[in-house]
């Protein structure tokens, strides 16, 4: 993984790279999610077993994707009592837009910044001056 946009810029980046920094996502979440994307709703339990890990592992993966909106919980009733959960992931096309929309407003943020940037790097080149004096 990069450490830089300068970084990320002259690697070899893919998407999935992309989205995971974008989304702040580990290896294990992108699993999680193309797991889910293939196999349709899930319990923790039978992801875990898919993706060869325990089941609490599974479930921390399922709510770092929650958190970040890509996929949600689904309530089941049981007919003899009770109820269990599965998650579901959102569709590849509302991730894209979802990444789409976090990468376009970091980049509005990062424009605002550097157009303040002139008036920080004025007000230091005047104290400089005034030192100088």
């Amino acid at each position: 993984m990069v450490n830089s946009i300068h970084e990320m810029i002259r690697a070899s980046f893919r998407c999935e790279d992309m989205v995971k920094c974008v989304l702040g996502l580990k290896a294990l979440d992108m699993d999680t999610y193309k797991a889910l994307l293939m196999h349709g709703p899930l319990t923790a339990e039978k992801l875990g077993d898919i993706l060869n890990r325990e089941r609490s592992t599974a479930y921390r993966s399922l709510q770092n994707l929650i958190a970040c909106g890509i996929v949600y919980r689904e309530t089941r009733s049981i007919e003899s009592g009770g109820y269990y959960y599965e998650y579901v992931a959102i569709e590849p096309q509302e991730m894209k837009q979802m990444v789409k929309k976090n990468v376009d407003e970091w980049y509005n943020q990062m424009n605002e910044l550097i157009e303040k940037m002139d008036d920080k790097v004025s007000a230091l080149v005047m104290r400089m001056d005034d030192e100088e004096s």
